[in-house]
Parts: C-alpha cells; sequence; structure tokens
C-alpha cells in the first residue's frame, strides 16, 4: 500500500528520491566520524580490560575473582541503554560531566570488557594443561608461559565469538543517539524531524549498517581461514 501509493504519486516519488540522494552524505559522514571510530576505540578498549578481567577470574587470587565477577555480573545483568543513560545523565547530578563521545566509549568499553572477558576466559581454560606443563618443564614461569604459548592459542579460538561481537558492537552504537552524539543514527533522526520522512531516512541507515556489517562478515571470514592453518586437522 506504501509503495503502490509512492509510484502512483511522481511528485512524492521525487521528493523521496532528492532526500535520499541529499541525506546520504551526511549518514556516511557520521559513520566515517562518529559510527565507525566509536566502534574501533571502545572494542580495543574493551578488548584490553576483557583480557586482564580474565586473567583476574583465573588468577586464583580471592580478591581480584571477587571484582572480576562483580564487574562482569553488573554490566552483563543490566541494559546497555541504562549503562549509558547512567554514565550521560546519571553521573552529572554529582558533579560528574561526561562529554558524549567519552561516555558512549567508556559505557561500550565497559559493555565489551564484561562479556567479552568470559570469551577470553573460556577460551584460556580450553587450552590443554599439557601445554602448560610444558611451558614450565623448559624454565617459563606462569606469567611467560601464559604470554607465549596459552594466549597465543587462546586468540585464535576466541577470534569467532570476538568477531561476532565486533559486529554487533557496530550495530549497538546506534544507542549512543540516545546520549545525543551525533552519530549515523542519531544523523538520521535529526533529517527526519525535518522532513518527516522517518521510514526513509531510517531505512537508508538500516542499509549502511547492514553494508558495514556486510564486509565486517567477510573480513571476519577471511581472519578464520587464515587462523585455520595453523590449527592441526
Amino acid at each position: 500500500m506504501y509503495l503502490s501509493s509512492i509510484f502512483a504519486d511522481p511528485e512524492r516519488l521525487d521528493r523521496l528520491v532528492t532526500i535520499a540522494q541529499s541525506s546520504l552524505l551526511p549518514l556516511v559522514k557520521g559513520a566515517l566520524l562518529y559510527t565507525i571510530p566509536l566502534t574501533l576505540i571502545s572494542f580495543v578498549l574493551g578488548l584490553v580490560l576483557a583480557v586482564l578481567t580474565a586473567l583476574a577470574r583465573i588468577s586464583g587470587i580471592k580478591i581480584l575473582e571477587i571484582i572480576a565477577r562483580v564487574y562482569v555480573s553488573v554490566i552483563r545483568g543490566t541494559p546497555l541503554l541504562v549503562q549509558l543513560f547512567i554514565l550521560f545523565y546519571g553521573l552529572p547530578t554529582i558533579g560528574v560531566v561526561i562529554d558524549p563521545f567519552p561516555a558512549a566509549i567508556l559505557g561500550f568499553s565497559l559493555s565489551v570488557g564484561a562479556y567479552s572477558s568470559e570469551i577470553i576466559r573460556a577460551a584460556i581454560l580450553s587450552i590443554p594443561k599439557g601445554q602448560w606443563e610444558a611451558g614450565y618443564s623448559i624454565g617459563m614461569s606462569y606469567a611467560q608461559t601464559m604470554r607465549r604459548i596459552i594466549l597465543p592459542q587462546a586468540a585464535r579460538v576466541s577470534v569467532p565469538p570476538l568477531s561476532n561481537s565486533f559486529i554487533s558492537l557496530v550495530k549497538d552504537t546506534s544507542l549512543a543517539s540516545l546520549i545525543l552524539l551525533t552519530e549515523m543514527f542519531r544523523k538520521a533522526q535529526e533529517i527526519a524531524s525535518t522532513n518527516y520522512e522517518f521510514l526513509l531516512l531510517y531505512s537508508e541507515a538500516a542499509l549502511l549498517y547492514w553494508i558495514i556489517c556486510f564486509f565486517l562478515s567477510i573480513a571476519q571470514g577471511k581472519l578464520e581461514s587464515r587462523f585455520d592453518r595453523y590449527v592441526s586437522r
């Protein structure tokens, strides 16, 4: 019904085409300047936090285990949107003001760190104990064995789930629009509020998200194939 009404009205069709063409560049800019950098920075910082959290969980040091467990439990047990609202809207009530971009980075990094820590922890625990024993037998310390033997193998195991987390993060960055960050989806909202073509603008944003994720999926497949070369069959 909607499409038939559009094609039945040439003037409306021309208007929609014009809006789509004029809005494409601002949406792409929003993706290049905010969505993609936000994803990359948050994922890298989150990955560092994930490794530290995973190591704390298996360290055998009680206080570190408790801190890591509480952190993971809180982040995984509360919605990401609520976390972003606390950081951007809640903290200013106690005098802590964070700009939209740093607040988004902090929120997404904490989320990535909590979820990815479980992936990395499981990958580390999946490495056979013989690998540890081999490291110790040639005089390596715990830290050296972890760094030189265990983590490289765990990284290979972690690639598929971490790649999925990265692709999911690209889509999750749209939540940053609710804390006033002018990323791609926020741009779509701003443009739609001036011409009221919400379906068109949101569909255009969705298409761009899909294109980004499509190419990331291809890169993920190539990365997994590269790591598979070193797995004995």
